[in-house]
């Protein structure tokens, strides 16, 4: 095993990594220490990577299988399993989420590599669901503990459709191709920890078993507890860095701040489990099929 040095970037979340070349095959005490930083600190960033698409997807079958880029977005040109996060295809990161909860198995984990970075601004934020969790008023915990939400690709999203042009309107449609919506419980157990944390974000748009308008003011009131400061890694892009981030127990958001300059992430997940409930249930699907794009993890 390499040399890891692991060094805290803020109390809660995020950790910086060193001493391990992840462009080169890891071995299994590697891995396993890698492993256990993510569950303990939710998000590692690695500086300098020397990386490809290949080399990005090598590493990240370390955890994994890995999806394709994504259940209705295009991939990188002739590389299946690489979205591209780029400035050019608009905005759609910014707004506080976690990826592609839409589908029964969302991914467990997620990478996000700098190609291009802007001068100044394009910060990706990361909060730690798990802090959130904690943090909750204990009337307010036991109520989340009970609640289930129905997450969907296909909402009312904060610019009308009337409002798009025709780039941003043909964006839209080819995310919402092929509808799905999934039923997640609000607290998620995480499978390797243990720890609960509030699994909602941008596509969760309905309590089951209450109005529209009542979910959205409770889905707002937990969202507060998951972007205070203090649960938030707040990270700014340098060439040749890799983001690694827990997808079961974080939410992130990217920052349009940097004047329409060029941005460019390439972004490779490990498929996922079926979200679990603390009684032990398990999500459920009720429209889409996303076996073209995910396989179940164990």
């Amino acid at each position: 095993m390499s040399d890891i040095e692991i060094r805290k970037v803020t109390a809660r979340i995020g950790a910086q990594v060193s001493g391990v070349d992840i462009s080169k095959p890891l071995d299994e005490g590697t891995v396993a220490a890698l492993r256990e930083a993510l569950n303990l600190h939710k998000a590692l960033v690695f500086d300098d990577v020397n990386l490809d698409d290949e080399g990005q997807q090598a590493f990240v079958r370390h955890f994994g299988d890995t999806t394709t880029a994504h259940p209705t977005v295009p991939s990188v040109d002739g590389v299946p399993n690489v979205l591209p996060v780029d400035s050019e295809r608009g905005r759609a990161a910014n707004h506080w989420h976690t990826d592609v909860t839409f589908v029964l198995n969302p991914p467990q984990a997620s990478t996000l590599r700098s190609i291009t970075v802007p001068p100044y601004g394009g910060e990706t934020l990361i909060a730690s669901s798990a802090a959130a969790y904690r943090d909750l008023p204990e009337p307010l915990r036991t109520l989340a503990d009970t609640l289930w939400a129905e997450h969907t690709n296909d909402y009312d999203y904060a610019v009308p459709e009337e409002a798009l042009d025709e780039e941003h309107a043909a964006q839209r449609a080819q995310f919402t191709s092929i509808k799905f919506r999934t039923v997640h419980p609000v607290v998620r157990v995480h499978p390797l920890t243990g720890e609960r944390g509030l699994f909602i974000g941008g596509f969760a748009q309905r309590l089951v078993g209450l109005s529209v308008g009542e979910s959205r003011k409770l889905l707002d009131l937990l969202q507060t507890y998951v972007t205070r400061p203090e649960n938030i890694l707040r990270h700014r892009w340098s060439p040749n860095q890799l983001v690694l981030f827990d997808n079961r127990i974080t939410q992130h958001y990217a920052i349009d701040n940097y004047d329409g300059l060029p941005r460019r992430l390439h972004r490779v997940t490990v498929a996922g489990d079926v979200p679990v409930g603390i009684e032990g249930k398990e999500s459920y699907s009720i429209q889409g099929d996303a076996s073209h794009y995910t396989p179940v993890a164990a």
